[in-house]
């Protein structure tokens, strides 16, 4: 997924307020928010099907669509409508960008935070952004209706990325339930990982991972060589991601699972999906909210291949 560049960092921000742009809305800023549309759960995608030879209807499986998000705001700058002018412009901008705007691929980003949360962020795109009205514009208030629409999987993301660096020598080793299902799977003995003899306690175990959420996320995974054959699985969720291939000094393979935007690139330009075994599923390999623990496998005969893991907590709100 691509999202629009920021050439500044992004601003701070105190409860009740969000950003879109780099422009700050709500309690406190020069646009105060008066209402916000469409904070409770999206839109529905009903599966429902008719009984076609009598009354009633059978229930399906219900999807979440797009999150429309409107915004009733407007730019207050007392006095000062060249201020006024120059935030309308950058909100315009925003909207124009073509890396969000054009891009299939690209995404704005919606930043909010409530009392009590840390800040938020939504990817989706920037859809309206018009000034109702220009009639006070020459005494600093332009009333706004900006709209933003949460897409993909449209949950809240913690504003800040985590990350998880975790060598060979680090990971997790299986457990019998690990082998139970290598075994099922059919999975030779050389391809096993063998017990750990000193069974570790939970606290020193580095490959733990936590969404603080309350939803499941999506990971970026990357793999940096040497290293051949890596195997890369959950030990709560037993999704597991297997690749068939080597990788020399310098190269790398970058595994992306969120939706809509799943990729297998090798040195981020060649498809290496086909390299994928039939059970690594990227659409499924997700965190559970809690703590889960990331382990891996591979041959590496230089002891410094290392797998990097990056995500952001998800929520059902903000």
């Amino acid at each position: 997924m691509t999202t629009a560049p920021n050439k500044t960092s992004r601003p701070e921000l105190a409860p009740w307020q969000y950003e879109i742009g780099g422009v700050v809305l709500g309690t406190g800023s020069l646009v105060p928010v008066g209402n916000i549309e469409g904070l409770g759960s999206p839109a529905t995608r009903s599966q429902d099907a008719d009984n076609a030879n009598g009354d009633g209807t059978a229930p399906g499986r219900d999807f979440y669509g797009p999150r429309p998000l409107r915004f009733e705001a407007g730019i207050k700058t007392p006095g000062d409508p060249v201020k006024a002018a120059d935030i309308l412009a950058r909100l315009e901008r925003a909207l124009d960008n073509p890396v969000a705007r054009t891009n299939p691929d690209g995404r704005h980003i919606l930043r909010g935070r409530w009392p009590g949360h840390t800040t938020r962020r939504m990817y989706g795109r920037l859809r309206r952004m018009e000034a109702t009205s220009t009639a006070t514009a020459v005494h600093g208030w332009i009333p706004l209706d900006i709209e933003f629409v949460g897409l993909d999987n449209p949950r809240w993301y913690d504003d800040e990325l985590s990350k998880l660096t975790l060598g060979l020598d680090q990971a997790a080793h299986a457990t019998s339930a690990d082998r139970t299902v290598d075994e099922a799977m059919g999975r030779p003995a050389a391809c096993r990982r063998p017990a750990d003899p000193e069974h570790r306690p939970a606290d020193d175990r580095p490959g733990w991972v936590t969404n603080h959420g309350d939803a499941s996320t999506y990971p970026s995974l990357r793999v940096h060589g040497p290293v051949a054959r890596p195997r890369i699985w959950n030990t709560v969720t037993r999704r597991v991601l297997e690749l068939d291939l080597s990788l020399r000094d310098g190269e790398w393979v970058e595994l992306e699972t969120r939706p809509n935007t799943c990729w297998a690139l090798r040195n981020g330009t060649v498809n290496v999906a086909n390299d994928l075994s039939p059970a690594s599923r990227l659409d499924l390999f997700t965190l559970p909210p809690g703590r889960s623990e990331i382990a891996w496998t591979a041959t590496d005969p230089s002891g410094t291949a290392r797998l990097e893991v990056a995500w952001r907590s998800a929520y059902t709100t903000l």
